[in-house]
């Protein structure tokens, strides 16, 4: 896959996962895709949570990785 395309397709997987986030108050923002890792930035309350690294783990990072083989990593900006 070319880099437009996997962008497309890690949108469209946040997209799938935000509903979750935003039911605890919180949010996640793309920020760029370049060498397999994923740059997110974790909005609202999400941003200030002790569980936010969990969250970027075992949600978004495995469920990124697991739709998309190009991912090997995916990392919190805030």
């Amino acid at each position: 896959m070319e880099n437009k395309e996997i962008i497309t397709k890690i949108n469209e997987v946040i997209d799938k996962i935000r509903p979750y986030l935003q039911a605890d108050g919180g949010d996640i923002k793309l920020n760029k895709y370049e060498n397999g890792v994923v740059y997110v930035s974790l909005k609202g309350t999400c941003s200030g949570c002790p569980m936010a690294a969990i969250t970027l783990k075992e949600m978004v990072e495995n469920v990124l990785i697991s739709e998309i083989p190009e991912i090997i990593k995916v990392i919190n900006e805030n």
